[in-house]
């Protein structure tokens, strides 16, 4: 996901282990949707859901929809807590 690629990308020149430890921060995030789907908040625009992924002090936060017939997971954006806004 391009999103991901661009938070590790972010910290690559600033701290290589904070930047290889992102990945595994936000795909371990993403795994407990697998599990459990219904997890994260309900975002009023459009039915999404919102998942805090901490990290320390700050973290991410994963944008995605959840389909109840099928059971599908899908990730829509994925930023950092400080960022501005989605992508």
């Amino acid at each position: 996901m391009e999103d991901i690629e661009r938070l590790v990308n972010f910290l690559m020149d600033v701290d290589l282990a904070a930047a290889l430890n992102t990945f595994d921060i936000i795909n371990d995030g993403l795994q407990l949707l697998k599990r459990h789907p219904a997890v994260g908040r309900v975002v009023i625009a459009g039915g999404s859901r919102e998942l805090v992924i901490s990290r320390g002090n700050t973290g991410y936060v994963a944008v995605y929809a959840f389909d109840k017939l099928t059971n599908v997971v899908v990730v829509l954006a994925i930023k950092h807590q400080r960022e501005d806004a989605f992508h």
